[in-house]
C-alpha cells in the first residue's frame, strides 16, 4: 500500500541539465511528482517516476565544488572515508565529473570511478555504469548522491553487493528527507530524485551500520555499512511520514511583492531551478539567476528558460534594495562577500 505525501505536475526530468538555447530549455522533457510512502518497506519515492526519461550525459552538470563551503564539505567526507574505509581498493560509483575522486587521489587513495556522465580524461574513471566483473572486489564502495536517483534503490544495493563479491564496506550519502520536512524545503523535491531517505531507513536496510550522521548543515545524511549485512527493509509499526501542512507557506507568502523589480536568484543548481519554476507559476518574475559554476554560465535553465549569469554580469545594474534569494544558506557568507554585502539577502532554507 502507498500513501501519497506530495504532488506537483510537469517538473523537468533533469533539473541539473543546462541548455544552449532558451527554446530548447523551455521545451525540455517533463514528468509528474507523486511522492508516496510504501507502508511495507517504509521507503519514500516518486510513484510517477519513469526511468526511461532519464538520460545522463555530458550536458548534465551537478558540480558544486566551485564553492569553498562545498569543498570544505568534501574534505570532511574524505576524512570520514579515510578513517573508516581506508585508502586502498576504493570504487566511487556515480562519480559525476570526478572532482571528489580526484580529491581522494591527491590524498593518496587508490580509487577508480564509474559514471556515464563523466566528460574528462582521467584514466581511472570509466564512462559507464559499474557492473560485475569490472574490478576485483573493492574494500570500499563510495555512493555519494547516487541512490536518490535510482529506481528500486534496495535492488540496486543488492546488485552492488553482488558486483563486489558480497562483501566490503559502503559509504552512502543522500539528501535528508527529515531536513526537507523540517525546513519546509519544497525546492528540494525534484523529479530527478526518485527516492527520499531518512536515517532510520538505512538501519532497516543494513543490520551492521558502522557509522552514521549528518553533513552540510544536516541537509545530507550518511551511513557507512557492511554490504554483507544488506537486507530488505520492513517498516516499523506506526512508521508514517507526514509532510507538514504548511509545507508550501513560503511559496504562498513570498516576501518579495509580485510587482517589485528586479528579483535575483543566487544558485542555478537543483534548488534554484525548482524555486524559480514554482515562483514563476505563482506569478513572480525572476529577472536574474547567478551561479559561480562557469559551465552553467551563459546556459539556460529547464522550463523557465532563465539564463545563468556570472556574479560579475548578473549583479551589474541591480539596486541595493534588490532581493537576492539565496538557495542554500551554507553559501550565504561567500555570496555576501562576492556581492560586497550591499543587497537584501533572503535565505530560503531558514
Amino acid at each position: 500500500m502507498q500513501e501519497i505525501l506530495y504532488q506537483q505536475p510537469a517538473f523537468p526530468v533533469l533539473q541539473n541539465r543546462v541548455y544552449d538555447t532558451r527554446e530548447e530549455a523551455m521545451n525540455c522533457l517533463t514528468g509528474n511528482l507523486e511522492i508516496v510512502q510504501d507502508t511495507e518497506s517504509g521507503l519514500i519515492f516518486n510513484a510517477a517516476f519513469q526511468s526511461e526519461l532519464m538520460q545522463y550525459d555530458a550536458n548534465y552538470n551537478n558540480e558544486q565544488a566551485n564553492s569553498p563551503a562545498f569543498r570544505k564539505h568534501l574534505e570532511e567526507v574524505a576524512n570520514k572515508i579515510e578513517s573508516l574505509l581506508g585508502k586502498k581498493s576504493l570504487v566511487e560509483v556515480g562519480c559525476g565529473k570526478g572532482v571528489f575522486l580526484e580529491m581522494l587521489l591527491t590524498r593518496g587513495a587508490d580509487v577508480v570511478g564509474f559514471d556515464p556522465a563523466y566528460d574528462g580524461d582521467n584514466p581511472r574513471i570509466a564512462k559507464k555504469l559499474f557492473e560485475p566483473g569490472l574490478v576485483q572486489s573493492a574494500k570500499g564502495l563510495i555512493l555519494r548522491h547516487v541512490l536518490e536517483h535510482v529506481q528500486n534503490p534496495v535492488d540496486f544495493l543488492f546488485q552492488l553487493k553482488e558486483s563486489n563479491g558480497g562483501k566490503g564496506l559502503i559509504y552512502i550519502e543522500v539528501p535528508c528527507f527529515d531536513w526537507i520536512c523540517l525546513k519546509r524545503a519544497w525546492f528540494d523535491i525534484f523529479y530527478e530524485h526518485v527516492n527520499y531517505f531518512r536515517l532510520q531507513d538505512f538501519y532497516r536496510m543494513f543490520s551492521q551500520v558502522i557509522d552514521s550522521g549528518y553533513f552540510f548543515g544536516n541537509q545530507y545524511l550518511y551511513v557507512i555499512a557492511d554490504l554483507a549485512s544488506l537486507r530488505k527493509p520492513t517498516a516499523a509499526p506506526g512508521d508514517r511520514v507526514r509532510v507538514p501542512v504548511d509545507f508550501l507557506d513560503f511559496l504562498n507568502r513570498t516576501e518579495q511583492s509580485r510587482t517589485e523589480r528586479p528579483v535575483c536568484v543566487w544558485g542555478a543548481a537543483s534548488k534554484g531551478v525548482i524555486f524559480s519554476l514554482l515562483q514563476q507559476r505563482m506569478g513572480m518574475k525572476i529577472d536574474v539567476v547567478i551561479d559561480i559554476n562557469p559551465q552553467k554560465q551563459g546556459k539556460y535553465l529547464p522550463l523557465t528558460g532563465l539564463q545563468v549569469q556570472s556574479p560579475e554580469t548578473g549583479l551589474k545594474g541591480l539596486n541595493t534594495n534588490t532581493p537576492i534569494y539565496i538557495m542554500n544558506s551554507n553559501y550565504s557568507e561567500e555570496i555576501k562577500v562576492m556581492s560586497n554585502n550591499k543587497f537584501r539577502y533572503i535565505e530560503i532554507d531558514l
